[in-house]
């Protein structure tokens, strides 16, 4: 990138700043006039000069021009205006000046302000293209937060520096020297003054502020490290906590904060001296122009009209001038951020911009074998990871690799060789467009990372290469389209369509979006994903009307689960919601609302506090009743967990409470051992009642639930429904047997009514028999769908480590490549699990016409046997290659590997 911000501003913006410049220059005279019309108003109407006889009047506007061989040429003969109508006149003259060179000033602005902000979207942009390609190896060196806080942070000042670039000094400058113009015009020796004190700011001034460069310099490399060391915070948060660590981060955030503290305190210091100083020049010359220019207009050799115009004129002198050695200080501010940041970006061997080229997938080649020829590769400290190594891997082959991770970084152009090459067909790797090679290899590892969005927009990340299906829109989309496109192009950026279809569904080996699901559910069954998914669904709630015939047949499927545990003779596993009857295995609080609170006044603990509900509980006499329940549940809990340490796994099992509210009941307990209900405020009692409400009688069992209060919960619901206000109408979703409940999840409303707590395997028997209903009615691609629309969260971490590994070879194997290479994709995972799915992504891929190449560096050597050529690395070095039985026999490192 250019080094010289002026030059890189030139370059990209030439065309504009010409215009705007012809703009200035234009604004000038306007401007000049302005300064010009004081003194005609005082000297002429208001003076009375040229009036001087009665009834005298005086030519205004006359346009008159002495040309060559014409003579003199009237354009306008002018009016004739007396003294009261010239001074009008020429007062509208000023103020039609004053609005032109606002307009002129609203222009300019507003051409500076697009022309900023377009520059700085262009630099934001080579910046991130430039980190798309770095060499692998770039990335061991550079924090994420680092990069990210130089392209959104750190650049945001050239932005708003490139409208002024050429248009500030130009629109600045000429104002100034045009007020010191018609200044010296009046009176030469007040101009002089005006100009001496002009030339002492703009030498002193600037000299004092190369301090503040400094200081500004070493500020923008603190702050970015902060950013830096905050990201390593954030992404080690874990093992920040497992070491006890978080004290001497703090101290380490402290002192950096602190050093940047002190910068920035110098910083004001020194910026609000010079601020001081170039204040009290620009103020000394209208001190010496009331004193001098007072003398000289009571002596007569400066008349009043002419002192007030060189005052006038002065006091739109200090501004530009005081901006035009602001904008020399941002000049170099900006100059020496764009240096450090282009260094920053500025790294040897960056990716060809060619490689990276869009190419449409038809025209997308690849020559097999892909081999490594002499290839020898080193990590960052010189330490060999490949000697010399040469090996082909031929199209359909299955092949084994013990120890080869860096080969197959190779094979992935993660890792560039040292020497020797990677080649496919006979042309180098790395010369191939990317995408070639990121279409016809798929590359799996332990390291990867998963984006924030949702599973599908993962698992189909892969196959995202390039738009092939424009999208569609209506006159005002495509109007703003067509805006979005030359805009891009002014800033250099391409014009591809985000919201087009993206998808290669020839990659996905399916011709159409109805058939990606078809697709993707063998690849999820394979990686043993599928469950996962289903899961989640029945963990999530859905909109009944964006997916209207899934709720319809949710709530379908109600009875048939009921037929289905009757026939299998666990008619009694799930106790239904029943307006009229207490479902015991439900919580207080939910046969009291018998629905679901969507509103701000019923949920979670406002109901307690919400005036309906407590008049409702004392109407029916509940109130004194909860309270006696929740005092009894507080002294039950008080005593079988007071004594056991806040990590006890017991308390998991504890859900009115938490370990850290012990204390506190213990303390309430002791105040009302007495008093009880009658000595307790309004507060106290909502924190015992509320304890009430998480209660289940078969969870918990102390006894507090008999047929009586049960019958008298039924009648408190049935009163709070029946007189529920019409500001809680819409907080309140009531169970309905016939209608699904958009606030509950799949599961609630597939079940509609709570497991009994009897069966202690209940949950996953139920589980199962509901896939199977779905099954069996063909839901289970909708159910799947909805699963998918699950977000993962930043770095995929809603998921679980196994889920994320999964859906990690997942998004591979959606794509159709010639060669998969899977670099120990699945570490950690349990060894049965992990034969189960190295078998079925076999089999998977096995099944695909096109017969793709399977290079797989195992963990567990035993699963070689399922590959058909084994090839063994020792120290680097290729060792053996051969089938497993030859190398099982032959008695070497790979047959070691298997008997250990």
């Amino acid at each position: 990138m250019e080094k010289r911000l002026i030059s890189y501003i030139w370059t990209h913006t030439r065309k504009q700043q010409l215009w705007i410049l012809l703009v200035v220059a234009v604004s000038m005279i306007p401007y000049f006039m302005s300064f010009d019309l004081p003194k005609q108003i005082v000297n002429g109407p208001i003076q009375g000069q040229g009036f001087e006889s009665e009834g005298a009047t005086q030519t205004f506007m006359r346009i008159a021009f002495d040309l060559p061989y014409l003579g003199n040429v009237v354009v306008f003969p002018g009016l004739e205006l007396t003294r009261i109508q010239t001074l009008y006149a020429l007062s509208l003259v000023f103020l039609a000046l004053v609005v032109i060179n606002g307009l002129f000033k609203l222009y300019i602005n507003t051409y500076k302000g697009r022309l900023g902000e377009r520059l700085l979207r262009r630099i934001r942009f080579d910046l991130i293209d430039r980190v798309l390609r770095f060499p692998p190896n770039q990335f061991k060196r550079v924090k994420g937060a680092e990069i990210a806080s130089m392209v959104k942070d750190e650049v945001e000042p050239l932005g708003g520096f490139t409208g002024d670039a050429f248009v500030q000094p130009a629109l600045l400058g000429g104002q100034a020297v045009t007020a010191l113009v018609f200044i010296i015009l009046q009176n030469y020796w007040l101009g002089l003054m005006a100009a001496l004190i002009v030339a002492v700011q703009a030498i002193i001034i600037p000299k004092m502020r190369k301090r503040l460069l400094v200081l500004g310099r070493e500020r923008q490399l603190t702050a970015r490290e902060l950013s830096g060391r905050v990201g390593e915070i954030v992404d080690g948060i874990s093992t920040i906590h497992s070491y006890d660590t978080s004290n001497f981060e703090r101290a380490d955030i402290s002192a950096r904060l602190g050093r940047i503290f002190k910068i920035r305190y110098d910083l004001y210091q020194w910026k609000f001296m010079v601020k001081f100083l170039n204040n009290f020049l620009a103020q000394v010359t209208p001190f010496l122009f009331y004193c001098i220019g007072g003398y000289l207009a009571l002596n007569g050799r400066l008349d009043i009209g002419q002192l007030v115009a060189v005052i006038g004129a002065y006091k739109d002198l200090p501004g530009p001038l005081k901006e035009l050695i602001d904008w020399d200080q941002s000049r170099q501010d900006v100059q020496i951020k764009f240096v450090q940041v282009v260094e920053q970006f500025n790294v040897d061997n960056m990716i060809d911009p060619e490689v990276h080229k869009v190419i449409d997938g038809g025209d997308v080649k690849f020559k097999p074998p892909l081999a490594a020829v002499n290839l020898t590769l080193v990590d960052d400290s010189g330490a060999r990871l490949l000697e010399r190594v040469s090996l082909q891997i031929q199209p359909g082959e299955k092949v084994a690799m013990i120890g080869g991770e860096a080969l197959a970084e190779a094979f992935a152009r993660i890792n560039w060789p040292e020497s020797g090459k990677v080649v496919a067909g006979g042309e180098d790797l790395l010369s191939l467009p990317e995408a070639v090679t990121g279409r016809h290899i798929s590359y799996v590892s332990s390291e990867f990372y998963i984006f924030q969005g949702t599973l599908w927009d993962n698992l189909l990340y892969g196959l995202k290469h390039a738009p092939v299906r424009p999208a569609s829109y209506d006159a005002t989309g495509e109007a703003q389209r067509r805006w979005a496109i030359e805009e891009a192009r002014l800033a250099g950026n391409p014009v591809h369509d985000i919201n087009s279809d993206w998808i290669d569904y020839e990659s996905a080996l399916v011709t159409g979006p109805d058939e990606l699901y078809s697709a993707v559910h063998p690849v999820l069954d394979a990686v043993m994903l599928t469950n996962d998914i289903m899961d989640l669904a029945l963990r999530s709630a859905i909109d009944p009307a964006t997916h209207e015939t899934l709720a319809a047949r949710i709530v379908e499927m109600r009875k048939g689960l009921r037929d289905t545990l009757e026939h299998e003779g666990l008619d009694g596993l799930i106790v239904p919601f029943e307006l009229n009857s207490y479902n015991i295995e439900a919580t207080v609080g939910e046969n009291l609302l018998f629905g679901t609170a969507t509103g701000p006044d019923l949920i979670g603990a406002a109901i307690a506090k919400n005036e309906y509900f407590r008049e409702v509980l004392s109407s029916t006499g509940l109130h004194k009743t909860l309270f006696a329940m929740g005092y009894e549940i507080a002294e039950n809990a008080i005593e079988l967990f007071g004594d056991l340490p806040p990590d006890h796994p017991f308390f998991q099992q504890l859900t009115f409470m938490t370990a850290e509210d012990i204390p506190e009941y213990q303390l309430l307990l002791q105040k009302l051992s007495k008093g009880g209900f009658d000595a307790a405020s309004e507060e106290e009692r909502y924190n015992i009642i509320r304890l009430s409400f998480a209660y289940i009688e078969p969870r918990h069992r102390f006894g507090l639930l008999d047929k009586q209060l049960m019958d008298k919960i039924v009648e408190a619901r049935r009163k709070f429904h029946d007189e529920l206000p019409e500001e809680l109408q819409g907080q309140i979703e009531r169970y309905d047997p016939d209608r699904y409940m958009a606030s509950a999840t799949l599961r609630d409303n597939v079940l509609f009514g709570r497991i009994s707590q009897k069966h202690s395997d209940g949950a996953e028997r139920i589980r199962k028999v509901a896939i199977d209903l779905f099954n069996e009615r063909g839901l289970e691609q909708m159910i799947l769908a909805v699963g998918l629309e699950f977000d993962v969260g930043a770095g995929g971490k809603r998921l679980t480590s196994v889920q994320r590994l999964k859906l990690n070879l997942a998004r591979a194997l959606v794509r159709n490549s010639t060669y998969f290479i899977l670099n120990r994709p699945l570490p950690g995972l349990d060894a049965r699990i992990q034969d189960h799915i190295v078998r079925d992504v076999i089999d998977l891929l096995g099944r695909r016409d096109t017969n793709p190449a399977i290079v797989w560096v195992l963990s567990n050597p035993s699963l070689a046997n399922l590959f058909d050529r084994v090839v063994v690395f020792d120290r680097g070095v290729l060792v053996e290659d051969g089938t497993h039985e030859t190398l099982a026999e032959k008695g070497g490192i790979f047959k070691e590997l298997l008997s250990s």
